[in-house]
């Protein structure tokens, strides 16, 4: 039997915006970077957005999700699927890339974008939603 070591990453970003695109390079372009989302009615149908996380400083196998609830009554907005992704070395690193499309948000407010590791929150930060008047 092998004990095979196992280090909890470290969630070294977490980024929402409207885009995310892959330069020729393999870098990463971030577009759009928010936390308030302006709705000209409510309920907010919004139309798209990415959520970016990057794991580093870990060794093992790990299951992320991300999701985003409402403060008010801690009701799920959107969530991911799970994914499973496995850092070799502690040098290694690995980036998540989620698309929500056309998300309801029914009321101005605070949301909470949650990134959850191995089903434990891990970090978590708002998001408004306020209306344009």
């Amino acid at each position: 039997m092998t004990d095979e070591i196992t280090i909890k990453p470290d969630l070294q970003f977490s980024i929402v915006c409207d885009s995310i695109r892959r330069e020729d390079n393999g870098k990463l372009m971030f577009i759009g970077i928010f936390e308030v989302i302006g709705a000209k009615k409510l309920p907010a149908k919004h139309p798209h957005l990415f959520i970016a996380n990057r794991w580093i400083k870990g060794i093992g196998k790990f299951k992320e999700k991300t999701r985003i609830v409402s403060l008010k009554d801690n009701k799920l907005i959107v969530e991911t699927k799970e994914v499973n992704f496995e850092l070799k070395t502690i040098e290694a690193a690995h980036t998540v890339l989620s698309k929500f499309v056309n998300i309801v948000f029914p009321e101005e407010g605070k949301y909470q974008v949650e990134v959850l590791l191995n089903d434990e929150i891990l970090r978590f930060y708002p998001i408004i939603v306020t209306q344009k008047k």
